[in-house]
């Protein structure tokens, strides 16, 4: 077993002596593990780093990539949570597959399990590590952004009884936002999305709020602060361009006005 640590500590240097295919499917395998401290400790770091340092080359990382579409299956939550993460790592540094995009989509609306954080497995985040990689897919140049728009809608009105906890909304309110900005994007397609997530309230019955409506109402008003005040594509960087902005909020104040409740 490899000490990742020691790797962290030697400015990421891949270990003399070690093949490093074999370190790679190790790497793969950590980010599995149900032990948070190894799932999400130095095995993420290294990774990370190496996919950034471009130590793991174009051929490893499509293989890499193929390990972690295919974990969008995994029986294990922690297996397929982690897998966009480390997909969003390939597809940031410029690489692509559709089989990637594939099975995201048909994964990301259908997940289940939404927790935030587990005490005995760490933090999972589907809703959240979900909406970083749809809104990397939804920036690169292979990919329609309206269909990510369109995700974003169907994870919305996918019916659960878990309520977001852990800043869910907030990250798929920016994931839309930032997809939202891409150039290219047709007015149409900037507000079609809100469709079906409209016709999902008006069917709501009178009474207790479901879960899934209650998070969707809180991810569209944090959408709606984002478009207010702007989101770059990182922390430090500058807010980008939303040529739709104005027409978005006038339709999501339109699609959230029935839901508001009244005293």
């Amino acid at each position: 077993m490899t000490d990742w640590d020691l790797v962290c500590g030697r400015d990421f240097a891949v270990p003399d002596g070690r093949d490093l295919d074999d370190l790679v499917a190790e790497l793969a395998a950590a980010l599995r593990d149900p032990d948070p401290a190894v799932r999400d400790g130095a095995p993420y770091v290294v990774l990370r780093t190496w996919i950034a340092r471009d130590v793991i080359d174009a051929g490893r990382r499509a293989k890499l990539g193929a390990i972690m579409a295919e974990r969008f299956t995994d029986p294990e939550i922690q297996a397929r949570t982690f897998a966009p993460l480390v997909l969003d790592m390939i597809v940031s540094w410029g690489d692509f597959d559709p089989a990637w995009l594939a099975a995201f989509s048909a994964w990301y609306p259908a997940e289940t399990d939404l927790r935030g954080y587990d005490a005995t497995l760490g933090w999972l985040h589907a809703v959240a590590h979900g909406a970083d990689l749809l809104a990397t897919f939804g920036r690169h140049p292979s990919v329609d952004p309206a269909s990510m728009l369109d995700l974003a809608a169907a994870r919305l009105v996918a019916p659960t009884g878990h309520l977001f906890a852990e800043q869910e909304d907030d990250r798929l309110a920016r994931a839309i936002a930032l997809v939202l900005a891409r150039p290219g994007l047709s007015g149409a397609d900037a507000l079609g999305w809100l469709e079906p997530v409209s016709a999902s309230y008006a069917a709501l019955p009178r009474g207790t709020t479901p879960a899934h409506a209650s998070n969707s109402m809180r991810t569209l008003r944090a959408l709606y602060v984002l478009l207010d005040t702007g989101i770059g594509p990182s922390r430090d960087a500058p807010a980008l361009p939303q040529p739709h902005r104005d027409a978005v909020k006038a339709r999501l104040a339109e699609v959230l006005a029935p839901v508001f409740q009244h005293g």
